[in-house]
């Protein structure tokens, strides 16, 4: 069995100036990044498909993130990888009051209010002025992960629908302002500004569901791509390609791909 010591010196032989790889040795922080935010995204897709043996595999993808991170810091004498463990060890202990020390909390929308209250204290501290029921909501989230923190945080102090028909109204709306700015001829801005709107709209559809937006969305890509290869199996044994067809027929073999899942 291996330990994590044994990943450390993996990851540090990786990067050694003289005997590493170079390809781990010219990365940076910043080439880094998307392939952390995508191994991100392959654990969940596992999850997703209750694979757990991927789940392990994708959950290591992900560690040796972590740590090539921490070896980079190191390398430049910012932290380690230990820095970056009593971070979090101190950061769960300090803001599990109600486990690690006297607090009592008695629901768990009690301690959702104080996780928040604890990290704007800690956002004061660090010498962030920043006051606003927004506040701390990073802008290197995907925009629907934003959209949806953005909206959590407003509801917090009140600003909130309390029920799911004003969304749908609210949605409503928005879709007819999309429509009547593609009647106008509206520029490419005007249109993504209308959009922008559905899509932040969805995400509160989303939120008063309690549907987890990036799990419906994989679902739906998920969904697509099926049906849409059935599409590609269909035309073949019809001795043909799906691009060849005329939209009407591309659709007919798109009706049948959905019959079958029934």
């Amino acid at each position: 069995m291996h330990s994590i010591d044994d990943l450390l010196a993996i990851m540090a032989r990786l990067r050694d100036r003289d005997r590493g790889c170079p390809w781990d040795l010219e990365q940076t922080f910043e080439t880094i990044a998307p392939y952390t935010i995508e191994e991100a995204y392959e654990v969940a897709d596992a999850i997703d498909r209750k694979d757990h043996e991927n789940l392990r595999d994708e959950l290591g993808d992900l560690l040796l993130q972590v740590v090539f991170h921490a070896r980079m810091a190191e390398e430049a004498g910012h932290f380690a990888f230990a820095d970056v463990v009593g971070s979090i060890c101190d950061k769960m202990v300090r803001r599990h009051p109600h486990v690690f020390g006297e607090a009592r909390l008695d629901s768990a929308q009690a301690q959702s209010a104080n996780w928040e209250a604890l990290k704007a204290g800690e956002r004061a501290a660090a010498g962030d002025d920043d006051t606003s029921a927004l506040a701390g909501v990073p802008r290197g989230l995907p925009e629907w992960q934003r959209a949806l923190k953005l909206q959590q945080k407003a509801a917090r102090v009140g600003f909130d629908w309390p029920t799911v028909e004003p969304v749908f109204d609210k949605l409503h709306e928005e879709i007819d302002e999309v429509r009547a700015e593609f009647a106008a001829g509206a520029d490419a801005a005007r249109l993504a500004d209308e959009i922008g709107d559905v899509l932040f709209v969805c995400v509160n559809l989303a939120r008063h569901a309690k549907v987890d937006v990036s799990q419906a969305l994989r679902h739906a890509n998920s969904k697509f791509e099926r049906r849409f290869r059935r599409m590609e199996a269909f035309a073949a044994d019809d001795g043909t390609r799906l691009a060849a067809l005329d939209l009407d027929a591309q659709d007919a073999y798109w009706v049948r791909a959905k019959r079958e899942e029934r």
